[in-house]
């Protein structure tokens, strides 16, 4: 770093200590997805070591280019946050961008105060973990009012805006299947609430698997929240009828987690009386006992690949609106079994 009273540093100080030309470090400032990822560290390096980083930032101001992308989550307290946001930070880092985060707890007002970033030239772009877009409770919202968007955790219902995110259909599909692979004919679906277009993508793979089975099953639906109070509230609502289901296939880990407790605080044994199946593969997930049979989100993977098409888009490489479904695996642990007895 220059000392004070010394001259401030310059590009051909930054190419000199990174060993390479004026015009790679120029290269690796406006268009670093240009640049070889070996080349863009060594100047990323020299930057720090010479304090040449508020001139860049400069340059960047000139280009109306912040260099950061602003992320909007709804809760950085969602179990998943964490996972996509590792995957956002590494893409948007190897490409020369750093990343803004915005917990908007729901609300329309925090949502235009981070906006402000945007409106401001302070981010370039903005990726939405929040299933609309900003401002919330105004639909309306003009895209051309907003730079490029890339959705990622849940789908946004516009066509013009892309999204990464895990196949719920194909995953929920393949958990349905496996739970009846077990001896189970009567499996109960815990959504995840009528707002959250994630559940209702869930519950239809989960109608796939029950019309592609040699039998007849029954659509078995109760309604939730996606909470671990929603899952004990189901066994509870449950438990009043009847008829009893043999597995629980939950919306998320945090309901299956709720639906464990209620039926040990009955008496009741997991998977030895019931089994219980959930998505996502929360950390919490195998630590839970018994482990929790679940679908793992590859949140990581999908977090690199959200920020490496909105940077794409930033550098006008690719314009295409597309949806990009990734992969979720079939964890297999404890909570789920073949049917020991009969529940009357």
């Amino acid at each position: 770093m220059s000392e004070p009273g010394e001259r401030p540093a310059t590009i051909e100080d930054v190419a000199k200590l990174a060993g390479v030309s004026i015009a790679t470090v120029s290269r690796a400032l406006r268009s670093p997805e240009k640049v070889a990822e070996s080349t863009r560290k060594k100047v990323t390096a020299a930057i720090a070591r010479t304090g040449y980083t508020a001139n860049a930032m400069a340059q960047n101001l000139r280009m109306q280019r912040s260099q950061m992308v602003l992320v909007l989550a709804s809760s950085i307290a969602d179990p998943n946050f964490a996972g996509i946001l590792t995957g956002l930070e590494k893409a948007a880092n190897d490409r020369g961008y750093g990343v803004l985060i915005g917990n908007t707890e729901g609300t329309s007002g925090l949502e235009q105060n981070y906006l402000r970033f945007l409106s401001t030239g302070m981010a370039d772009g903005l990726v939405l973990l929040t299933g609309h877009i900003p401002v919330a409770g105004q639909p309306q919202t003009p895209l051309t009012n907003l730079p490029p968007i890339v959705a990622t955790e849940r789908p946004v219902s516009n066509p013009e805006i892309s999204y990464v995110g895990v196949d719920d259909v194909a995953a929920s599909k393949v958990a349905t299947e496996y739970l009846i692979s077990l001896g189970h004919r009567r499996i109960t679906y815990i959504s995840g609430g009528p707002a959250d277009i994630r559940s209702d993508l869930r519950h239809s793979g989960y109608l796939q698997g029950l019309r592609e089975s040699p039998e007849a099953l029954h659509d078995w639906r109760v309604e939730g929240d996606g909470s671990s109070e929603s899952g004990r509230a189901a066994v509870e609502r449950l438990f009043i009828k009847d008829d009893l289901p043999t597995a629980f296939f939950c919306f998320n880990d945090n309901t299956a987690i709720g639906v464990i407790s209620a039926l040990q605080l009955r008496g009741y044994r997991v998977p030895e009386d019931f089994s219980v199946l959930g998505f996502d593969d929360i950390p919490f997930a195998n630590n839970f006992t018994p482990g929790l049979t679940t679908i793992r989100q590859p949140r990581q993977h999908i977090g690199e690949k959200a920020m490496t098409i909105l940077l794409d888009r930033l550098a006008n490489r690719s314009l295409e609106t597309r949806t990009h479904l990734l992969h979720g695996d079939l964890i297999v642990r404890e909570s789920c079994g073949g049917i020991s007895r009969k529940l009357k």
